[in-house]
């Protein structure tokens, strides 16, 4: 069994990655910033935890000295959308720093202890693959991530250090609630712990789920970019007409 150590592990699908793991036997490092849900999470047993806020380079760096883990799930994250009325370049910060940054500090921190064998694995998002409407924080942030992922790859291959990006769709969680949109195909947390823990224990470079969103989504990505902006403009278009007709019913 393996040591796992998650990030963004106090809620959503680092919560739920977390119980999977667990139920399958392996070793938990949670890994967030609520300490009383870090409190309650050793409750359930083979978890330990570490308290730091992962977009905070110093306090990432030395809340993870010395730790060792077999894999580690770079998975803490946010998502914020875009007002295109009226742009906040404070929101593109809150959200690179979180998504990238922290990403790249938790990877920065462990990389000195990590040995041939392991692996780091980059949880990014398929919204990365389209030009979805408002997305421009949020899906500029993932592709900056996979990018840094994939380049990851390179350059430990010599070290025997596996990287792997692993590209979830809609998932019920706390974060998405908020969303204000059909989220198709949307799958629960569980769901998604589940094809998590089986991708993570694969040899796969890049696990992308669930399996038929993400054929659809990645099919869309390969048609010519023109395309793809008329299918993302007739999404926006949709979503406001949706919006339209929900404010006139309510009044």
């Amino acid at each position: 069994m393996a040591t796992i150590l998650i990030t963004g592990a106090t809620s959503g699908l680092g919560e739920a990655l977390l119980k999977e793991a667990c139920a399958n036997g392996h070793a938990v490092i949670a890994c967030g910033r609520n300490q009383d849900k870090l409190n309650e999470l050793q409750n359930i047993g083979n978890v330990t935890t570490i308290k730091f806020d992962a977009s905070d380079e110093a306090a990432t760096t030395k809340a993870l000295a010395g730790v060792k883990c077999d894999i580690a799930v770079l998975n803490a994250g946010t998502c914020e959308y875009v007002d295109i009325n009226n742009i906040e370049p404070d929101m593109f910060r809150r959200v690179f720093d979180i998504n990238v940054f922290g990403s790249i500090n938790v990877a920065s921190a462990l990389l000195p202890s990590l040995q041939k064998g392991n692996k780091l694995v980059f949880v990014d998002s398929m919204a990365r693959l389209l030009p979805f409407t408002r997305s421009q924080a949020y899906g500029a942030s993932k592709a900056a991530l996979h990018y840094a992922c994939k380049s990851f790859e390179v350059d430990l291959k010599s070290k025997g250090i596996a990287v792997q990006s692993m590209s979830p769709g809609f998932v019920k969680t706390p974060l998405t609630e908020k969303n204000d949109f059909p989220m198709p195909m949307a799958i629960t947390a569980e769901q998604a712990a589940q094809y998590m823990l089986k991708g993570i224990l694969s040899n796969k470079s890049a696990v992308y789920f669930p399996r038929r969103f993400g054929t659809i989504i990645r099919f869309l990505n390969f048609l010519p970019e023109a395309v793809q902006h008329k299918i993302c403009i007739s999404m926006r278009s949709s979503l406001e007409r949706g919006s339209s007709t929900d404010r006139e019913s309510n009044q």
